[in-house]
């Protein structure tokens, strides 16, 4: 049971306080005192316009459900529709053209386009993998995925034949992206070329193409280096120019024990001095932060630049309870302990340094409009005040994922106009939104057919564009959502270059080793020319952004249709609550129906409950058909999961499998159809079972 300490009127958990007091404020300047009376001053000033902000999400919900049941079926007067938004205030009035004002944003964000990871904060490996991966091994990351069209490596060893072809392949990138190349390292010149560090018997070359470096690794001694006719090791890539080190939808933090691992981990790679051991074949391994590379006269970062991902403005967590008793909005704790955490990086204050323009950013999600916006600009106001901070030195990252934020996306970004570094789609919530917001309007259409709707090319182009517009394109990313299937490399290679043709200049992928393979995409494309060219289109109106997804009167989904898609939602369901309730794990390849590794987080969950929530509303489905899926689906699960020895089966009667009927049958009910007060609640009943 969770101990209290009382600061400055706040009951404050002890392992909270502990952190804070002996680790968090050393070196800032910062005493106790002054932190914790400045949080309970932020509390006094922003609780009640959280909650405020919350209760007008109801409140507009609810008139929507109305004007729905009034008029069911696909929208079919679609300016009445929008007059209706207007007059409730969903829909507000678009700013006068403006241009953002953000200033002091390092260049991986502001200049340079490529790839962005995403990993949950609580897993030190993880966080550490993904900081490293600012640089990749070409010749690992194909000789260990589906990319080349050659026979898999055989196992007992270096497979040479498999080498062969990732050194072809590899060639073939270089022939194409660095023409010249071959001459420099013969001692010749290239206008790619940048410089030459040597050390022993090992050459390394630095050439550069759109904004990104490329090294080639020459070592006749290597034994890759040694069979090659130029002595070529490997072939390195400048990758992951930036990762979003997740507090929210990819991890599952539910008390101040699981907020204070997340922010001891941010902490580490704020001072550089995070270390993760773990075994691997027997062997103890240690993993930290990678130094900077050094060519001459010239350093490049060694690490990804880091983002820091806080949850919303929607849920409480105990780690701090209020002078009323309630439970401290999460979002506040957040944009306080981890702006913190990072002055010791404005500070230079441990081994390594993450902004060098002398900046914090911080992602905030699952923002509902300009109103909300606007509160969260106040709070990272107030949060400077606190730390002594300049004003706008906490930078903010909004993520375009709830239907009133894409609705109104340029008023958001004006809310924020000022601090705006980065604005991201988010399709698997967005659908979520986007089918709770029209939940009684009918059975919406099957989730395979979401992709291909209207509304979702319009979503993500409008993105772009009102980025554009509003002047984000030298001075903040414009960033497209994950490729979610981390086995699927050479799927990946063919589609993703679509997002920086796109005119995205960053887009998020699911490990480090995709990171290297989707950069390929920015050494080849131009995403700053095309987003030039992109400029200078109109941007896409208001009318498919807003056609809802809801299937035609008189849909003739066959039985065996309803059966497939209860299944196919209620495995995804299944396989990954049982994680988050049973293992505390928020994000994870999880194996579909068909088998296939997915990375699932938070937002595929709000897609597939508030889907079948959907069809038995509406009377597609009902409760015993619902049930009779989960429970054949919960053996497919226990299957999947069979070599786990963490692993437990779910039962009618087990926690995780009651977490998931609830997601389902209460998913009306919830707000805006998110997952989280559920998977909290259920979360918190499992860790005080154990």
């Amino acid at each position: 049971m969770t101990q209290y300490v009382s600061r400055a009127g706040l009951q404050i958990a002890e392992e909270l306080a502990h952190f804070v007091e002996s680790r968090a404020i050393e070196g800032t300047g910062i005493t106790a005192d002054e932190l914790w009376q400045g949080l309970a001053t932020i509390f006094t000033q922003f609780v009640p316009q959280n909650r405020a902000l919350l209760a007008k999400r109801d409140e507009l919900q609810a008139k929507i459900d109305a004007w729905h049941r009034a008029h069911p079926g696909p929208v079919s007067d679609m300016q009445g529709y929008q007059s209706f938004l207007r007059d409730i205030g969903y829909l507000v009035p678009e700013p006068a053209p403006f241009s953002v004002g953000t200033q002091n944003v390092d260049a991986e964000i502001a200049t340079m386009a490529g790839p962005q990871l995403v990993v949950p904060s609580l897993n030190d490996r993880f966080v550490l993998n993904a900081a490293n991966a600012r640089w990749g091994s070409l010749y690992d990351a194909l000789y260990g995925t589906d990319v080349l069209d050659a026979d898999p490596a055989q196992s007992g060893g270096y497979d040479a034949t498999r080498g062969a072809a990732v050194i072809a392949y590899a060639r073939s990138f270089l022939n194409e992206t660095i023409p010249g190349w071959e001459a420099v390292l013969a001692g010749g010149t290239s206008h790619h070329f940048v410089a030459k560090a040597v050390s022993g018997d090992t050459s390394r070359y630095l050439f550069k193409q759109n904004g990104l470096h490329i090294e080639i690794v020459v070592d006749p001694t290597h034994s890759i280096g040694a069979t090659d006719a130029l002595g070529i090791a490997d072939v390195t890539l400048e990758a992951a120019l930036t990762t979003i080190i997740d507090l929210e939808d990819s991890v599952a933090a539910v008390d101040a024990e699981d907020k204070v691992a997340a922010y001891t981990n941010w902490l580490g790679l704020m001072r550089g001095d995070l270390v993760a051991s773990f075994e691997k074949g027997g062997r103890t391994l240690t993993r930290a932060l990678d130094a900077d590379r050094v060519y001459g006269d010239i350093t490049l970062p060694g690490r990804s630049l880091m983002f820091v991902r806080n949850v919303g403005h929607l849920m409480t967590n105990p780690a701090v309870l209020l002078a009323d008793g309630g439970e401290a909005p999460e979002g506040i704790l957040d944009a306080l302990f981890t702006s913190l955490c990072a002055l010791h990086d404005l500070k230079g204050l441990g081994t390594h340094r993450n902004s060098r323009a002398g900046s914090i950013y911080i992602v905030k999600p699952k923002m509902h409009g300009p109103e909300e916006a606007a509160l969260t600009n106040a709070l990272f106001d107030a949060v400077e005040d606190v730390l002594g901070l300049a004003r706008h030195t906490i930078k903010v990252g909004v993520m375009d994922e709830e239907r009133r934020t894409s609705a109104n996306l340029a008023a958001c970004i004006h809310a924020v106009k000022d601090r705006i570094v980065f604005i991201n789609t988010g399709f698997l919530d967005r659908t979520g939104d986007e089918m709770h917001t029209a939940m009684q309007a009918g059975p919406m259409i099957r989730k395979a057919e979401m992709k291909t709707s209207s509304w979702i090319q319009a979503y993500e182009a409008r993105n772009v564009q009102i980025g554009l517009a509003c002047g984000l394109s030298g001075k903040a990313q414009i960033g497209k959502g994950m490729w979610a299937a981390p086995d699927m490399m050479k799927d990946m290679m063919v589609q993703k270059i679509g997002h920086p043709k796109a005119g995205a200049n960053t887009a998020w992928v699911p490990s480090p080793t995709a990171a290297t393979l989707h950069a390929m995409h920015y050494h080849q494309f131009d995403v700053f020319g095309r987003q030039a060219e992109l400029a200078t289109e109109p941007t896409p109106g208001l009318d498919p952004l807003l056609t809802i997804p809801v299937a035609p009167v008189g849909h003739n989904w066959s039985d065996e249709d309803v059966t497939q898609e209860l299944e196919n939602n209620a495995q995804g369901i299944l396989g990954y609550v049982v994680r988050w309730i049973d293992q505390g794990v928020g994000c994870s390849k999880v194996p579909d129906i068909h088998d296939v590794g997915l990375m699932e987080d938070r937002a595929t969950l709000r897609i597939s409950s508030q889907h079948i929530a959907n069809w038995l509303l509406h009377g597609i489905a009902t409760e015993a058909q619902v049930d009779a899926a989960l429970i054949k689906m919960a053996a497919k699960v226990d299957g999947q999961n069979a070599g786990d020895p963490l692993y437990e089966k779910l039962t009618p009667d087990s926690i995780a499998f009651k977490a998931a009927r609830a997601l389902i049958f209460e998913g009306v009910q919830q707000p805006n159809g998110y997952t989280e007060p559920l998977l909290h609640k259920f979360r918190l009943e499992k860790k005080a079972a154990a």
